[in-house]
């Protein structure tokens, strides 16, 4: 009888080197790198890299090469930062570089970047050095202590993150009186409910969601989220299971059966005519949360976030428990839903009539 070797052998099949990766190994390996990655996150880098090529390139007249100086990356920032003077806030980089940076696409307005997107890019930039294995500029100690002391400075200045507006329950049930009994009014109610009843769920787990991970039970439905932020491995956990009750249930039902969907993507475009298109992309999400706050008249700031952040703020402001929400909104940091909680029950304080109460 052959042995396996032998058989491997008689087959033609060419032997491998093993202590070096084969080619068509190695570009197995990046495939898989890339299909395992979140695809925002690698739309955030490739934006942050093309921005950082470009204005290199107007900044220096010459391409970007890694590794990047460490007095290019403080350039940058100095170009991108605001700082204090007796001119009032400043920053270096020359207005007509700025207007080409917004005319090409670069950038979407003119003027300093907001500080968690300079924060950003300087990231993706260490990274793209990290994956090349060359030496990090950004860990230089100039760098670091510089962006340290620029955040504290910001703070003195007032200068707080630019957060969206929560969609809690009012809101919500006004932006959803603008959803008609047409096949896109019975989308949007389905997914804005689908998005904030189940947890508050991510744009990019929206458009993702699809009818195998859907189930029905007595009471509605049970959605299996196998894939999210903070389970990129598609672990087995009781959280995964996100209820859909009540209101919820029935806008998803309604969707469903006016859709005939019963299998692929839940949420799809809806086209004239009331024709049904592909799933919809993850900024659809943002976008229908925008029209139908300007339809209803909602006032504020609102994205897909605040579809999540709307979710955990009411159930702060309910005083729901916490072990509760977070099995539903799937958050590993007790802090930060402590933070969203805090907010929504501030005015509900007891605390804060301290005073009143005394009279």
């Amino acid at each position: 009888m052959q042995t396996i070797v032998q058989i491997i052998l008689n087959s033609h099949i060419s032997a491998l080197n093993p202590s070096v990766l084969d080619v068509d190994a190695q570009s197995a390996v990046e495939d898989l790198l890339r299909e395992g990655e979140s695809a925002n996150t690698l739309a955030s880098y490739r934006s942050a890299l093309k921005y950082w090529a470009a204005w290199h390139a107007m900044r220096y007249g010459c391409p970007i090469q890694l590794p990047v100086p460490v007095s290019s990356v403080l350039q940058f920032i100095v170009d991108h930062a605001q700082r204090t003077t007796e001119k009032g806030l400043v920053s270096e980089l020359p207005p007509c570089i700025d207007m080409a940076l917004v005319n090409s696409g670069y950038k979407g307005k003119p003027g300093p970047l907001a500080h968690n997107t300079m924060v950003h890019r300087i990231a993706v930039l260490s990274k793209a050095h990290q994956i090349e294995k060359q030496t990090n500029p950004c860990h230089d100690y100039k760098i670091r202590e510089l962006l340290s002391r620029i955040r504290k400075a910001y703070a003195k200045r007032g200068v707080l993150p630019n957060k969206k507006d929560a969609l809690t329950k009012d809101p919500l049930q006004l932006i959803l009186n603008s959803c008609d009994d047409s096949l896109r009014g019975l989308r949007d109610r389905a997914l804005l409910l689908f998005a904030w009843a189940s947890g508050g769920r991510r744009r990019s787990e929206v458009a993702n969601a699809d009818m195998k991970f859907l189930k029905r039970v007595p009471n509605g439905f049970i959605y299996t989220l196998a894939h999210s932020k903070t389970n990129q491995a598609g672990r087995e956990r009781p959280e995964n299971e996100k209820p859909l009750l009540g209101s919820a249930a029935a806008a998803m039902t309604a969707w469903l059966q006016a859709s005939g969907i019963f299998e692929g993507p839940i949420f799809r475009q809806v086209r004239k005519g009331g024709q049904l298109g592909p799933a919809l992309a993850a900024a659809a999400v943002r976008d229908i949360v925008k029209y139908r706050c300007t339809l209803s008249g909602v006032e504020g700031s609102f994205s897909a976030h605040s579809l999540r952040s709307g979710f955990i703020t009411e159930a702060g402001r309910q005083n729901m428990p916490l072990a509760e929400t977070m099995a539903m909104t799937g958050h590993q940091s007790v802090a930060t839903v402590i933070g969203y909680s805090r907010a929504g029950a501030a005015l509900s304080s007891q605390v804060a009539h301290l005073f009143d109460n005394s009279l």
